[in-house]
């Protein structure tokens, strides 16, 4: 079925294909969000569900390929949510970054990186790395050993690209906390990065070389 359907075909709509054309896609963007088998499925069944109600409303103004993108994004907001507001806040631990000291303690080089503890070079610019399908595998393994309430904040913002103010609202926090949890977020998933993916490539690899 074509993916570019108009106001004056959105008559040919087909909804038995759309497990066939779109559930691979669905299921992919909703397991990167959501990191959970069941949850995913889940997303991707309220998905169909969701647009099967809403398919006469459909007038072609975007590709249906994006109109069920859009739906799908709303399920997995919905989802992180609830995720956030069913974690106690007490189950955030202390991140294993934070519980490193990267950072001379005394002398005159107080205050200065610690030999090998600095940032290490990433190679090539992060936005690209994201195209790159081995990177984003390692980003997943980084974003999996988050706390769930950090991961669910990290997730909305970064990967939903939902507004800050919005989710200060949705979640019940103030701007500072929320901007306290995504630098908490950054710094994990930094270190977490350079631990396996170091100047453009996998550690494992160019140890292997």
């Amino acid at each position: 079925m074509s993916d570019s359907l108009t106001e004056d075909n959105q008559g040919k709509i087909d909804p038995s294909r759309w497990v066939q054309d779109y559930g691979d896609l669905l299921y992919s963007i909703a397991y990167s969000r959501l990191n959970d088998d069941s949850a995913a499925q889940d997303a991707v069944q309220e998905t169909f569900l969701a647009a099967l109600k809403a398919k006469e409303s459909f007038v072609g103004k975007s590709t249906e390929r994006t109109w069920m993108v859009g739906i799908l994004k709303h399920k997995i907001t919905d989802l992180l949510r609830k995720r956030f507001r069913e974690t106690p806040s007490d189950k955030v631990d202390i991140l294993p970054v934070e519980q490193e000291h990267p950072y001379e303690q005394v002398g005159s080089s107080k205050g200065m990186w610690r030999p090998n503890r600095g940032p290490s070079e990433w190679g090539k610019d992060p936005h690209k790395s994201l195209e790159d399908s081995e990177f984003r595998r390692f980003l997943q393994i980084c974003l999996d050993q988050l706390p769930e309430r950090l991961a669910a904040v990290f997730t909305l913002y970064e990967l939903q690209q939902e507004d800050a103010k919005k989710i200060c609202k949705d979640l019940a926090v103030s701007a500072t906390n929320l901007w306290v949890m995504l630098h908490r977020c950054r710094r994990q998933l930094r270190r977490c990065l350079e631990l396996h993916w170091i100047e453009g490539e996998p550690v494992s690899r160019r140890n292997s070389e």
